[in-house]
């Protein structure tokens, strides 16, 4: 089946071109996407400058469509970018300095390949001043556009431009300077002041460098403030939750988990008035349930000495009962036992009590009472029975 499914996408797809075979250990389609890489055969161009000198073959290609030698045009670009950079236009400014980084990238790749300049084009060839004046360029390229993906904040990419001009200039103190201040916005702080540090061993007097490094050691003082903030929120978190679980167990209430809790908002199991005092009253979030009706009601903290009737006496009447079936004294209630029956619930029994049996247990933080008319509730339970013991059977 795989054989002929490949077969089948090898006739969907156009021939290649002549001499341009499968190659050896490549199906015909994976052949079509590596040419693809080709600028020939490209049906899409990148669309971001960093995938665009990725592809020095693309930027040779580009480079055909300019009068002049490389750096006679990749100056042009550069002038056209500080045209745009002056006047804020970053994104624009960052497109010519792409452009001109297109170019020369490719005279790099041109020259590491063993290939001849246009000697049209570029009267003067590889000579040694040429290359040097090109990768003087290309450097101060990468830095002006690193300036342009500060301004856009694109500090990824920033700091990408900035070791870029680094590779070809150690000792470019702007471009410290720039991957320092992209860094600190992101708050790599250790980097950042080890690219702070290189600059002013280079130029011990740069005030922008002093003043970044100043900056940068207020904001490791803020982050460790931050830190020493958010690991005692986490000690109070956890606290809390060993009281919590104390709690429970003294009151030999059982709880579950199912990992798919429901969306109560704030609402959870927890002590009240105070979630860190022991002796603070446990309260659940409560839901009570008119089966027959399919219509519900939350009660947000129900406390463990508290009863129903205190809570039907704000809950009831119902607006939906026009029948007038649903009042204190006119209904039952049940929970769900852990055996997956049903235990009656008083309406004058103190929550508690239900719970400290050991035949119920809190789901997801959350209690569901079955609320029902007591003239209707022995048949509902009698149904309640027959379906969970269909639903054992299947």
């Amino acid at each position: 089946m795989d054989n002929l499914t490949t077969q089948l996408n090898e006739m969907s797809l156009p021939p290649l071109p002549p001499g341009r075979a499968p190659r050896q250990g490549m199906t015909l389609e994976e052949t079509v996407a590596d040419l693809k890489q080709h600028p020939l055969f490209m049906t899409d161009l990148p669309s971001s400058g960093e995938e665009q000198d990725e592809n020095p073959d693309l930027a040779a290609l580009q480079a055909l469509a300019y009068d002049g030698s490389p750096l006679e045009n990749a100056l042009n670009f550069k002038e056209q970018g500080n045209d745009s950079f002056r006047a804020k236009r970053w994104s624009d400014a960052k497109e010519f300095y792409s452009k001109g980084i297109l170019l020369l990238v490719a005279e790099e790749k041109r020259r590491a390949d063993g290939v001849k300049p246009d000697s049209l084009n570029n009267p003067q060839g590889d000579s040694e001043g040429e290359v040097a004046k090109q990768r003087g360029l290309l450097e101060v390229l990468y830095g002006n556009r690193a300036a342009c993906h500060l301004e856009l904040r694109n500090y990824r990419s920033c700091v990408g431009d900035c070791a870029a001009a680094l590779r070809i200039n150690p000792g470019n103190v702007k471009a410290l300077y720039r991957s320092a201040r992209a860094l600190v916005a992101v708050d790599r702080l250790v980097e950042a002041e080890d690219a702070c540090a290189r600059g002013l061993a280079l130029d011990p007097g740069n005030g922008g460098l002093k003043n970044l490094g100043a900056m940068i050691e207020k904001r490791k003082g803020e982050v460790e403030v931050l830190r020493k903030k958010e690991e005692e929120r986490e000690a109070k978190v956890r606290r809390r939750e060993v009281l919590l679980k104390t709690a429970l167990r003294a009151r030999g209430v059982r709880t579950r988990t199912t990992g798919k809790p429901p969306d109560m908002e704030d609402a959870r199991v927890m002590l009240s008035p105070d979630p860190d005092e022991p002796t603070s009253t446990l309260v659940f979030p409560v839901l009570l349930l008119y089966p027959l009706h399919m219509e519900t009601d939350f009660i947000k903290a129900f406390g463990e000495a508290e009863c129903l009737d205190q809570h039907f006496g704000y809950v009831f009447p119902l607006p939906w009962d026009r029948e007038g079936e649903y009042a204190a004294d006119r209904v039952e209630c049940f929970v769900e036992s852990v055996a997956g029956g049903l235990v009656r619930v008083g309406r004058k029994v103190a929550l508690l009590k239900v719970l400290g049996t050991g035949k119920v247990e809190v789901v997801d933080d959350l209690i569901k009472i079955f609320v029902v008319p007591k003239g209707k509730a022995e048949a509902w339970v009698k149904d309640y029975k027959e379906k969970r013991a269909g639903e054992k059977r299947s």
